[in-house]
């Protein structure tokens, strides 16, 4: 059982009231069933900034990720010299009930459509909605992993080059936080010949996009859909291990978001 004061509701109230001391918009956008909706909020929303998208708890039995999106906020932690689109939590339902899936049962970062505009779950076709006519440097997902002993993160090779994840995982390294080793045998999910799929170094999975969507079908990963559709330029997946204790997960995840952007800044 998640502590009552990392639910939902607490998570709502913390954003609600964040959004009364710092520059940030909050907002409430709408699903197209049962009443559901998810929170949005944008920083420095100035057309003329480059714009970095952040989103965590797609799925609902990660709960230390949106904790810790909030944590960069509030904290300021975050580079000014960009803007910002964050989306505080992808599945209420689902991080209600403490599930991967929402109340449907569907894996919502399943879901997301190659047009990027007709999602298969109410969730998905909400960002897909809103998103549609922003344009994104980066995309910054944070998940955690049940399996893992440290951090790693999936980063998608774009134009031959994928700069930013040596930099994050020795970072995360340097912290002093153990980064997981990515051996042959561990289970990220894909079949047992995945060569042409991915590459796989300490702490970093290399996919090649096109390989990978034609591997997931019509329903997508949200970095996925977010990089064929082009409305982002690169993305990154974080995984801190599930494990290990809450400060612990929540402080890697400040590790990794941070040397990104700071890195992206320079490239």
């Amino acid at each position: 059982m998640f502590d009552p004061a990392h639910g939902y509701g607490a998570l709502v109230a913390a954003w609600t009231a964040l959004s009364r001391t710092h520059a940030v918009e909050v907002r409430c956008v709408p699903c197209d069933r049962d009443g559901r909706s998810l929170l949005v909020l944008d920083i420095a929303p100035d057309p003329s900034t480059q714009c970095v998208a952040l989103c965590a708890g797609v799925h609902g039995d990660e709960p230390a990720a949106p904790w810790a999106l909030l944590s960069l906020v509030r904290d300021a932690l975050l580079d000014r010299r960009f803007a910002y689109r964050a989306w505080c939590c992808t599945n209420p339902t689902g991080y209600e009930a403490e599930t991967r899936a929402n109340a449907d049962g569907d894996d919502i970062n399943r879901s997301y459509s190659r047009d990027g505009r007709n999602g298969s779950t109410p969730e998905a076709r909400a960002v897909e909605r809103e998103n549609r006519d922003r344009r994104f440097t980066l995309s910054l997902d944070l998940h955690e992993d049940y399996e893992a002993d440290g951090f790693y993160c999936y980063e998608p090779v774009v134009a031959g080059t994928a700069p930013l994840g040596r930099h994050v995982v020795q970072a995360v390294d340097d912290a002093g936080f153990a980064v997981q080793e990515l051996a042959a045998g561990y289970d990220l999910g894909y079949p047992t010949d995945a060569a042409h799929l991915r590459q796989l170094e300490r702490g970093r999975v290399l996919p090649n996009v096109e390989e990978e969507v034609r591997h997931f079908g019509a329903g997508l990963p949200y970095s996925m859909y977010l990089l064929w559709t082009g409305m982002a330029q690169r993305a990154m997946t974080l995984e801190t291990p599930r494990r290990r204790a809450w400060d612990e997960r929540i402080a890697i995840h400040r590790v990794a978001v941070v040397t990104a952007l700071t890195v992206l800044g320079r490239v």
